[in-house]
């Protein structure tokens, strides 16, 4: 180790530098301000464009999605599926949507694919469960806007 033999015995010794951050450490400590949230009883205020729990948009209880498969050929995790039927009127729907929450990296590339304006993101961010979750068609349908 190279020691420089101009500089002063207090800087070697590292004391000046070891107070300088003993000083910011103990101003922080006392004069800042709390920044903890007591979170179940006090809640954060979220941006709008927060993007949290999936839903799917419905016009008189009829899915707007019409199985073209865009947002999942766009997804970068992969975690969205969909079996494709068709109605009578030659009209595609899907038949089987399922979103694998737990793969979902909540980019938001599906919602700008979809040419229908189908597949939202609400600001629901409490998602929490204690196992794998995969939400189906119906599960989307009814969880539906913001809190």
């Amino acid at each position: 180790m190279l020691v420089d033999r101009k500089a002063p015995v207090t800087s070697r010794l590292y004391v000046v530098e070891i107070l300088k951050g003993l000083l910011i450490t103990m101003k922080n400590m006392l004069f800042s301000r709390n920044v903890t949230i007591q979170y179940p009883e006090e809640r954060r205020n979220y941006s709008d464009r927060l993007r949290g729990l999936h839903y799917i948009k419905a016009v008189n209880g009829v899915e707007n999605c019409t199985a073209c498969m865009l947002c999942p050929t766009v997804c970068p995790a992969e975690c969205i599926h969909i079996e494709a039927g068709e109605r009578p009127d030659k009209e595609k729907f899907p038949i089987k949507f399922e979103i694998d929450i737990l793969r979902c990296c909540f980019c938001g590339m599906c919602e700008e694919a979809c040419p229908k304006d189908a597949i939202k993101l609400s600001t629901i961010y409490e998602m929490s469960q204690s196992k794998r979750v995969v939400y189906d068609k119906e599960m989307l349908l009814v969880q539906r806007g913001n809190r």
